[in-house]
């Protein structure tokens, strides 16, 4: 069967249209993300902006041909943080539904935590005792998901993502190191608040998914066009990210729109990506985090959309 996920997070809007049997995904016919930042001032407004809806509109448009074009069947759309948020996020999930007919899930944080730790490990042994967590740092939000096998145990969703910790703290270009210090102290808080010191302890591997980690990683290997199958299993060891922190915070946004490996409208919020997946390296004591292009997506498509 063949299933079509839209992922409409608070940074990107992302498209999976697979082919599923007997609960896996044998084959990928479409993948696509597109910035459209529906979360931009959801943290002072509480509401979403007109015009940050407009682009995941014309996203969707562009992306309801697609699944048309590949016969995607069962067409779904998950909705995360920015919509949960917001005021007016019921009324933006209707005008998904009737426009584009895709059936809207407007994910708890519970679903979310399940789908997307389904979604990293889905091509782990499911009997691997290993506790994992699983980091998805989104525009509003970020999800730590600690299980094993494919089984989602402790999970958290904290008020640090991209978009909002941006907004939040860098106003200058480039970031001035008092803004970047202000920024970690802000997210290292908001973690520790968030995850009881026995579920730090008990970590022993981390995954982590979504355009924060996968950008890294391409940056890391300088890929130039873009490579999933490069950037899958790709290992970022600690220092790696400080060195990328580094880097990227040490330039202004036009020089950061160039960096090989960086899709230009993610530029704008890397550098709060780089601080937020560091300091959730530091609070579960980890040394290195394995890279996965598999998440929510994935998740969605077998825990949702009958795979």
């Amino acid at each position: 069967m063949r299933v079509a996920v839209v992922d409409i997070g608070s940074n990107s809007t992302r498209l999976l249209v697979a082919e599923c049997r007997d609960g896996r995904v044998e084959r990928e016919l479409e993948r696509r993300s597109t910035v459209t930042r529906l979360g931009m001032g959801v943290d002072s407004s509480g509401a979403l902006d007109e015009q940050a809806m407009g682009r995941v509109y014309d996203t969707l448009e562009e992306y309801r041909g697609l699944i048309d074009r590949h016969d995607g069947g069962q067409a779904i759309a998950v909705l995360t943080s920015a919509v949960r948020d917001a005021a007016n996020g019921a009324q933006f999930a209707e005008r998904v539904e009737q426009r584009y007919g895709l059936t809207p899930h407007v994910l708890s944080g519970d679903d979310e935590a399940r789908l997307t730790f389904l979604g990293a490990t889905s091509e782990h042994d499911p009997g691997d005792p290993t506790p994992t967590l699983v980091i998805d740092i989104g525009g509003g939000s970020t999800e730590m998901v600690i299980g094993a096998g494919h089984e989602a145990g402790f999970h958290v969703s904290n008020q640090a993502g991209v978009v909002r910790q941006t907004e939040r703290h860098l106003h200058t270009d480039p970031p001035t190191g008092a803004e970047i210090d202000a920024l970690a102290d802000d997210v290292r808080a908001i973690f520790r608040d968030g995850v009881p010191e026995e579920h730090r302890q008990a970590v022993r591997h981390a995954i982590a998914v979504a355009g924060t980690a996968t950008s890294l990683a391409a940056i890391a290997q300088r890929l130039e066009p873009y490579d999933p199958e490069k950037v899958h299993g790709y290992v970022l060891s600690s220092e790696e990210i400080e060195r990328l922190l580094e880097r990227l915070a040490a330039v202004p946004l036009a020089q950061r729109r160039e960096v090989p490996g960086l899709h230009p409208d993610r530029a704008p919020t890397i550098v709060a990506g780089a601080v937020i997946l560091r300091e959730a390296a530091r609070l579960f004591g980890v040394t290195a985090v394995e890279v996965s292009e598999h998440d929510i997506l994935r998740g969605a498509a077998l825990g949702l959309g009958g795979c």
